[in-house]
């Protein structure tokens, strides 16, 4: 199979397409981050360059990546919290009229029906690609382990320690960075804070919270607080800062 890879800037037209592919690809309470939700759309009208599709042949978008770019020093201590903090660092950089020398991944989407053809790999050397087009410096990327979700309870600083018997990291999707030559650098653990009232995140998931407490929801990949008298139920994610080499 060949692709074909647009970035926003080129193929506003497939708008549509790409609104399905995310909306497949994400379990609902992952579509409703506060700065996503506040901030997405300036995605796509400044930084239109750093969004991208992957087409077949028909012109199907099969996956969709977004990214920001922004100001970063190099160090550990300069990184962003997590998600979050890198969205809105790229958003205020923007706005400052900062000249950015970093592209941060913010999602690889690939639809459902596409997955396992190993478009994964090609998403994030796509992304790669876009960075050094666009000359920037740096490329990092606050990712979310794809099989974190089956050990909620394992903190995320011992889950990065997992290998496998190859020596290569435990995670398919960290494992997909580092083969393409990413290293670890810390865990963000605060990456991402996805706040609702208890409606709206039985709505999500599907499931009934009954009183306070701490629960395991399905695709999370740490338990999810709730808070009968304060209708609010609070999910902070953690995710892995990694740094791609351009």
């Amino acid at each position: 199979m060949s692709y074909n890879v647009y970035t926003h800037a080129q193929r506003t037209d497939l708008d549509d397409q790409i609104d399905e592919v995310l909306e497949a690809s994400w379990s609902a309470f992952m579509l409703n981050d506060e700065v996503a939700n506040q901030y997405y759309t300036h995605l796509n009208d400044w930084f239109g360059a750093f969004q991208y599709v992957l087409t077949d042949d028909n012109e199907r978008v099969m996956a969709v990546g977004n990214a920001i770019p922004f100001y970063w020093d190099g160090t550990a201590e300069d990184l962003p919290k997590g998600w979050d903090d890198v969205f809105l660092r790229g958003i205020e950089g923007y706005r400052q009229e900062q000249q950015p020398n970093t592209l941060s991944a913010l999602s690889i989407s690939i639809h459902p029906k596409y997955r396992g053809l190993g478009l994964s790999r090609q998403m994030v050397t796509a992304m790669k690609e876009i960075a050094k087009q666009n000359g920037l410096e740096y490329m990092v990327a606050p990712v979310r382990p794809s099989i974190k979700y089956k050990y909620p309870l394992t903190p995320m600083d011992r889950y990065i320690q997992w290998n496998t018997a190859e020596g290569a990291p435990f995670d398919p999707w960290v494992r997909t960075h580092w083969k393409l030559g990413a290293k670890i650098v810390q865990v963000a653990e605060e990456s991402m804070f996805i706040r609702g009232s208890l409606a709206e995140w039985e709505s999500w998931t599907g499931m009934k919270f009954p009183e306070s407490g701490t629960y395991i929801i399905p695709d999370a990949l740490t338990p999810v607080q709730i808070d009968v008298e304060k209708n609010e139920a609070v999910y902070i994610e953690p995710n892995i800062w990694m740094q791609h080499f351009l």
